[in-house]
């Protein structure tokens, strides 16, 4: 294959390394890349409160308007415009062709499931979806741009003047809120360039170029680093619900771009925006706003307000701080046209309906379905954050089981373990219609909580059922009140000096008592009937 033209860059040498192209140019602040994704830092949960706080006493007299726009990386089998595929992590320049490359001569062919994937998330998102859409040419210069132009949407996107609900989490103060979407648009994404440790060149890989994206244009709507956080959290549980893509910000399948401007409480003017990138976690989107707003505002504080100007600026995670990338390009440095190559895209009602009807449940539904159960708040964002979390749970609700007994599974030891193995829900052996069998088992006397939380390891790392493991590990709570009966008479024979004590007044030594009798039955007598007994014979003694 014919190596590509790079044109425009204005460097002695281009070169091919180890499969990716190679140019000799250094661009600004090299150590940083808003398309190179980078590895998440740990913050300590302190040091994040400190600044949250910082940030709340620095601003006092000015508020945040804060607008989003998420990259969304769809997960079609092929690319945009040509039949290449995609997946992530293969060897460079792989997965390439002459139209996605930008060759003379090459033509794009719109694949079908875009379109598809882009009307299920402006049905989503509560979008104006257009009957009539077309590409435009969105033309700048980068290396890893190879025809020196993107295929883009500009005037007339495919969905448009939407909203999204979300509930803030208790931890940061809870609430519902609703962001407006100003447009979903359709486009292809570009290369990617890793730069050298020197500086002295950059690798150039094109297999991310012509990969479709839809972009996400919110409101200026937010006001905090938190609501931001959320917002972009929940643009990834939509995401991953509707199957269009998988979301994951670390592998660069979901990005955000953040504009921040600050004014002074009461104005209705917009202060000047930065736009902030290279965040590739939520806790980094809310962080970098956090620290973005208390620099705009001790500029404003210390009369050099002139010094904020409309700028791309980058996050460094690792001193927690933004830095200057560009000045930002204004709408005409673009120079938009349509798209001479692609005709129209034109919708039926028909295909809207019928996209409409085959849509899942979605967070936000879903989260007022659980609501309306009786679970708490801090139940419902748990169980709704992920959409196999809640398939499980509403596969064992479909099997019996009572909605906050099986939240109180979910939530406490299962996750814990999911935790712990650094695995997802649907990776366990344990099934709904087991955990459902689990927690009638305790209801109906079988198995104690105790006896249960054996049981539930059991059915996690192995398999099986309730029963089988009840009957193998002779699991079966012990329910007769003559055999309780005899073990706290043997207790209290074998215990004579504590139940003196008790006699005297030391009635906390029930506890031990219930305790000995638990060990000698192994865990396995009821713990109704033990206290029960029990209590009538201290009472009696």
């Amino acid at each position: 294959m014919a190596l590509p033209l790079l044109l425009g860059i204005t460097t002695p040498t281009l070169f091919r390394s180890n499969g990716m192209f190679c140019t000799t140019q250094r661009p600004p602040l090299a150590h940083f890349t808003a398309r190179a994704e980078s590895v998440q830092t740990t913050v300590p949960k302190a040091t994040q409160q400190a600044t949250k706080e910082a940030t709340e006493q620095n601003s006092q007299g000015f508020e945040a308007v804060i607008g989003i726009e998420t990259h969304v990386q769809l997960s079609t089998i092929t690319k945009a415009f040509c039949s290449c595929p995609y997946n992530y992590g293969s060897q460079p320049n792989t997965t390439v062709c002459p139209t996605c490359m930008g060759h003379p001569g090459t033509l794009p062919v719109l694949n079908a499931e875009v379109v598809e994937c882009a009307v299920k998330l402006g049905l989503a998102l509560n979008c104006d979806i257009s009957m009539a859409s077309k590409f435009d040419r969105k033309q700048y210069f980068y290396p890893d741009l190879p025809k020196g132009y993107q295929i883009s949407q500009f005037d007339i996107p495919i969905a448009q003047k939407g909203y999204i609900d979300l509930d803030i989490p208790l931890e940061f103060g809870g609430g519902h809120r609703r962001f407006g979407i100003t447009r979903v648009h359709m486009e292809e994404d570009a290369g990617k360039l890793l730069h050298s440790e020197s500086g002295s060149y950059s690798q150039v890989d094109l297999n991310r170029a012509g990969v479709p994206l839809l972009e996400i244009v919110s409101e200026p709507d937010m006001r905090t680093g938190i609501e931001a956080a959320e917002y972009g959290a929940e643009i990834q549980r939509v995401v991953r619900y509707l199957g269009v893509g998988n979301g994951n910000m670390q592998e660069g399948s979901l990005r955000c771009d953040v504009n921040v401007s600050v004014r002074p409480i009461g104005q209705s003017e917009f202060g000047t925006k930065v736009e902030i990138k290279n965040m590739n976690s939520f806790s980094a989107v809310s962080r970098a706003i956090d620290y973005e707003i208390s620099r705009q505002v001790l500029l404003h504080k210390e009369s050099q307000a002139d010094q904020i100007v409309q700028e791309t600026r980058l996050w460094d995670e690792s001193s927690q701080k933004t830095f200057t990338m560009r000045k930002k390009e204004g709408l005409a440095d673009y120079r938009y046209f349509p798209e001479p190559d692609l005709p129209e895209v034109i919708l039926t009602t028909e295909y809207i309906d019928e996209i409409r009807s085959s849509m899942p449940e979605l967070p936000e539904a879903k989260r007022r379905r659980y609501e309306n159960m009786g679970l708490s708040m801090q139940d419902v964002i748990f169980l709704a954050n992920d959409d196999n979390v809640a398939h499980f749970f509403d596969s064992t609700l479909e099997h019996g089981a009572d909605a906050k007994l099986a939240a109180n599974w979910i939530m406490g030891d299962i996750a814990a373990y999911l935790k712990d193995e650094k695995l997802s829900i649907d990776e366990i052996k344990l099934t709904p219609q087991e955990l459902s069998e689990m927690i009638a088992s305790i209801k109906n006397g079988i198995t104690s909580g105790k006896i249960a939380k054996e049981i539930l390891v059991e059915l996690i790392t192995k398999g099986g059922t309730v029963k089988s493991v009840i009957e193998e590990k002779d699991l079966v709570q012990i329910a007769d009140p003559a055999t309780i009966e005899a073990m706290v008479d043997q207790v209290l024979a074998d215990n004579p000096k504590q139940l003196e004590q008790y006699q005297a007044g030391k009635t906390k030594l029930q506890g031990f008592f219930a305790g000995q009798v638990m060990k000698a039955s192994k865990g396995k007598a009821s713990p109704v009937l033990l206290n029960k007994i029990l209590g009538e014979k201290l009472k009696g003694n």
